[in-house]
């Protein structure tokens, strides 16, 4: 789909909503009024990407679901396998502990010449190795049974927790739209609510939501590109003994990131009270995200951001919503990549700057 296409869209979807919400208040609303309405949208919002993610939870239980078949399957294959080997080892030990390998010590005090005595040892080694052949395969199979038990009880584990997670975000769905329902039953203008709710999710399902991805997965590939851009202008980089300070101002960076792609020429972003704000306005689209960044140092030590409030047309997103765009898409970087003996030891977002703290790791 073109560009062209995608902001025609856009527009068309934003004119019949914004011509869905006038009709729906013909002169100036109260604010409770239109409190109501927003809310409305945000549950029906919610609704929406409650069913997505209920669709995806189910397809991860599937996917589980197979996995862990195919473990049991395996297991009782090593299962059947291991008899035969568990009854080889058996009978070494047996030979060991009941003194049937006596022989061997006879047969070696008695050997009379240097040709017999060699023979004798070349037997011995045939006959060791075979035994410990028998013992180590034993021990092999069993540590695999061992291991494929460990990871049926994990899948087993992981199966239980995703149908707790299906079944109460399906209970959540219900409640929701129990409560949607409700509240626009018996309404006067409740068919033009109804109207008004369609055109939005379809608004969200057919465009917006692939629109707040592109800025996302923008942001994501931008992110990427600040360990460079730092080591280009090392005024942001102070140094003090063995202890870095790098400080960001956001009027910088927000020249950075139009530098980065097209579709930041109207984004922005704001650095607050330890709070960034990053908000976006196009054809008949408006986003804007809130969150804080922390210092984590797993899976690696880097500058991590997390998403506390997502924003569609002034309608709240879901928390899972939320979840599912951090977990695609990485907007954090990582020091290491300025300088590979740095490490990230805090964050602070104060008076227009990001500052984060460094040391030399050794």
């Amino acid at each position: 789909m073109s560009s062209g296409t995608i902001r025609r869209g856009l527009l068309a979807a934003a004119i019949g909503a914004a011509a869905l919400w006038l009709s729906v208040f013909p002169i100036v609303a109260a604010p409770q009024e239109e409190e109501d309405i927003r809310q409305l949208l945000e549950k029906s919002l919610s609704v929406v990407e409650l069913d997505k993610e209920i669709a995806r939870i189910a397809e991860q239980q599937t996917t589980v679901a197979g996995k862990l078949e195919a473990s049991r399957e395996a297991l009782a294959r090593q299962e059947a396998s291991i008899a035969t080997r568990r009854e080889e080892a058996g009978s070494v030990l047996r030979a060991y502990y009941m003194g049937d390998r006596d022989f061997l010590l006879t047969a070696l005090v008695s050997s009379k010449t240097l040709d017999k005595l060699l023979a004798t040892l070349d037997y011995f080694d045939v006959l060791f190795a075979s035994d410990r052949k028998s013992l180590h395969a034993y021990a092999g199979q069993y540590q695999e049974i061992k291991k494929a038990i460990g990871t049926l009880e994990n899948e087993t584990k992981q199966l239980d927790d995703i149908e707790s997670r299906l079944r109460a975000q399906r209970e959540r769905l219900a409640a929701l739209q129990q409560d949607v329902d409700a509240n626009l039953s018996g309404r006067s203008d409740e068919e033009k609510l109804r109207l008004l709710i369609d055109e939005m999710t379809n608004f969200w399902k057919n465009v917006g939501f692939y629109e707040v991805k592109r800025y996302f997965k923008a942001l994501s590939q931008a992110m990427k590109n600040i360990p460079s851009w730092v080591q280009d202008n090392k005024d942001m980089l102070a140094i003090d003994g063995f202890n870095y300070t790098m400080t960001i101002p956001e009027d910088k960076l927000n020249e950075f990131l139009r530098e980065q792609n097209e579709l930041f020429q109207s984004l922005d972003f704001r650095f607050g009270d330890d709070m960034v704000t990053v908000a976006g306005k196009r054809d008949g689209l408006e986003v804007e995200l809130s969150g804080h960044y922390t210092v984590e140092n797993e899976p690696k030590n880097g500058i991590y951001f997390h998403v506390d409030e997502l924003m569609f047309n002034g309608l709240a997103l879901p928390e899972t919503t939320r979840q599912s765009l951090q977990q695609e898409f990485d907007l954090g970087f990582y020091p290491q990549k300025i300088v590979s003996f740095l490490r990230a030891d805090s964050v602070q977002v104060k008076d227009g700057n990001l500052i984060i703290q460094l040391s030399i790791r050794l």
